[in-house]
C-alpha cells in the first residue's frame, strides 16, 4: 500500500525549484515539462487516488493547499496540475458513491498518468461531430484549453451524437493522447498562464470504442454530473489562482514598505489586504463546501460553489490590480513580476462559469426554475 504523500512539505520543497525561470517561460510560452516530470517522480498525479486503488490517498483539502502554495512560485504549473486533479477528484467522488470511477483511478495510479480536460469550453452541449461505427464512434472536433496537453496521457472529453432513436446526446469518454487522429494545434499564445501548455486538441476521425464511453446524457438541459464536477473542480482551480494573488500581495507589501512616507500607501495597502482576504475566504468556503467529498450531489451545492467562484475570481483579479497600485511606478517594470501575476490572474474569470453565466444560473434557481433553460445550452456555452 502506498504511503500517503505529505503534500504540505512537498509544496514547500518544490516551490523554490519551480520559481526558477518563471519569467523566461512566460516570455517564451514554454510548457513546464520539467515540473511535470518532477511531479510524476514524486507521485503527485496519483496523490488523490485512494490508497486501496494504488494511490497516495491525499485529501481534496490538502491538494487545494498544495496547488495554492505551488502557484505562489509558478502559477502555470499549479493551474495545469489542477486540471488533472479535478478529473481525479470527480472520479474519487463517483467511486465513493457507487458510480463509475474506479477504472480511471486505477489507470492513473498504475502509470502515474496525466489526465487532460477539454470540457470547460464545451459546457453542456459539447462540440464536434460524432459518427457511429462498428465497435464505437469516430469523433472529429477541436477542443481548446487542453491544459498540460504536451505531457498528457489521456483526454477526458465529450462529443455530441445524434442517436437515431433517442435523439441528441453527449458522450463522455476517455481518449489516449497518442491515439490515431489525435494531435495538438500548437496555438497556446495568450495573455497569461503562458506555460500551461493549454493547446487545442484536434481529433480527426479519432476512434472511441464503446467501452471508453463512461456516460451518455441528453444534450439539452442540465445533468446532475455537473454537480459533482463543479463541487470538486472549482476549489482546486481557484486555489491555484489564489496562490497567484497571494504572491502579488506579498510582493506589493514588500515594495510598499519602502514608500511608507507616502500618505496614500496605508490606504492602498488596506484595500489590497481586504481584497486578498476576500479571495482567501471565498476559496476556503468552496473547499469547506466540498468537505473532502462529503457533499450532496445536488444543484444547490453546485450553485453555492459557483457563486463563490465568481466572488473569488473578482477578488483575485482585484488583488493583483491593487498590488500594482500599491507599488506605484515600480510595479510597472516587468522585472518586478507583478505584471505577469496580474495577467495570470485574469484567467480566473474564464473558468466555468464566467460571471454572467453564473448570474443566470443562480437567478434561474432563485426563481424556482431549472438552472439552464431547455433549448439554450448552445447559447450558454462557456465563452473562450
Amino acid at each position: 500500500m502506498t504511503k500517503t504523500i505529505d503534500l504540505d512539505a512537498l509544496a514547500v520543497e518544490l516551490g523554490p525549484i519551480f520559481a526558477e525561470g518563471t519569467a523566461e517561460r512566460d516570455t517564451s510560452g514554454t510548457f513546464v515539462s520539467d515540473h511535470y516530470k518532477t511531479l510524476k517522480d514524486r507521485k503527485v498525479f496519483s496523490a488523490l487516488v485512494p490508497e486501496d486503488l494504488g494511490g497516495g490517498g491525499s485529501s481534496h483539502r490538502d491538494m487545494c493547499n498544495f496547488l495554492r502554495i505551488i502557484a505562489q512560485s509558478c502559477g502555470s504549473t499549479a493551474l495545469a496540475l489542477s486540471m488533472h486533479q479535478h478529473l481525479v477528484a470527480a472520479a474519487v467522488y463517483n467511486h465513493r458513491n457507487g458510480r463509475p470511477g474506479q477504472a480511471l483511478l486505477e489507470k492513473v495510479a498504475s502509470g502515474e498518468l496525466t489526465l487532460i480536460s477539454t470540457g470547460a469550453n464545451d459546457w453542456l452541449d459539447s462540440s464536434g461531430v460524432c459518427q457511429r461505427v462498428d465497435g464505437g464512434f469516430r469523433v472529429t472536433a477541436k477542443k481548446p484549453f487542453a491544459s498540460g496537453s504536451p505531457a498528457g496521457d489521456l483526454f477526458v472529453t465529450t462529443a455530441p451524437y445524434e442517436d437515431p432513436e433517442e435523439g441528441w446526446q453527449v458522450l463522455h469518454f476517455v481518449l489516449p493522447v497518442n491515439a490515431q487522429g489525435v494531435s495538438l494545434a500548437g496555438d497556446w499564445d495568450t495573455l497569461g498562464m503562458r506555460a500551461t501548455g493549454s493547446e487545442t486538441a484536434v481529433f480527426e476521425e479519432a476512434f472511441v470504442p464503446d467501452e471508453a464511453v463512461a456516460l451518455r446524457r441528453a444534450r439539452e438541459g442540465y445533468h446532475p454530473a455537473f454537480n459533482v464536477v463543479m463541487a470538486v473542480a472549482m476549489p482546486l482551480i481557484m486555489s491555484a489562482y489564489l496562490g497567484v494573488a497571494e504572491a502579488a500581495a506579498e510582493r506589493a507589501k514588500g515594495v510598499a514598505a519602502k514608500r511608507a512616507e507616502d500618505p496614500t500607501t496605508p490606504f492602498l495597502l488596506g484595500e489590497l489586504i481586504n481584497e486578498v482576504t476576500l479571495a482567501q475566504v471565498m476559496v476556503q468556503s468552496m473547499i469547506d463546501i466540498c468537505d473532502d467529498y462529503a457533499f450532496e450531489m445536488d444543484v444547490e451545492t453546485a450553485n453555492a460553489v459557483l457563486i463563490r467562484k465568481t466572488l473569488a475570481a473578482d477578488a483575485i483579479i482585484g488583488t493583483t490590480e491593487k498590488a500594482l497600485k500599491a507599488t506605484g511606478g515600480a510595479g510597472f517594470y516587468r522585472k518586478m513580476g507583478l505584471e505577469q501575476l496580474l495577467r495570470d490572474a485574469h484567467g480566473a474569470q474564464f473558468h466555468p462559469l464566467p460571471a454572467k453565466r453564473q448570474h443566470h444560473f443562480t437567478g434561474q434557481l432563485a426563481l424556482g426554475l431549472a438552472p439552464i433553460v431547455e433549448g439554450t445550452a448552445k447559447r450558454m456555452r462557456v465563452a473562450a
